[in-house]
């Protein structure tokens, strides 16, 4: 557990070079996450197509994750931290996991729209967060 929480703690060192987001990747590796991003984005979408689910039910809950930025109202290294948490490819594999354990339809329709959500934040640029910012991401400044 502390391990996860090591990976999800938001780095302080900024390192702007470049993209000005401390230690953001640049160049083709960062195409390359992007569209790792997009293939999350819909792979998730064809397992939740596939195991039909209500498409109003992804469309409610697809945008939750983000409700973690109210955390800013904290401080970055808050904000950063729950959408760290709330972004992480872990959460929801995890939790599909344990919905295929237990034969859980609802545990993995969350699992589906939340890695569908996570892919496409990724896809359009959007990476796991730093304290010294919510603009500065592992994928460079959000937008750019």
């Amino acid at each position: 557990m502390a391990a996860l929480a090591a990976c999800l703690r938001p780095a302080r060192s900024p390192n702007t070079a470049n993209t000005g987001a401390p230690h953001a990747v640049t160049g083709g590796v960062r195409w390359v996450l992007r569209i790792e991003g997009l293939a999350l984005l819909a792979a998730a979408t064809a397992a939740y197509a596939q195991q039909g689910f209500g498409w109003g039910r992804f469309v409610l809950f697809f945008l939750a994750p983000d409700l973690t930025f109210a955390a800013y109202l904290l401080g970055p290294r808050w904000g950063a931290a729950a959408y760290n948490a709330a972004h992480s490819t872990v959460g929801p594999l995890l939790l599909g996991g344990a919905a295929l354990a237990v034969g859980s339809a609802p545990l993995l329709m969350a699992a589906l729209i939340g890695l569908a959500h996570t892919g496409f934040d990724r896809a359009v640029g959007y990476g796991l967060k730093y304290a010294s910012g919510f603009g500065d991401t592992h994928l460079g400044q959000n937008g750019r």
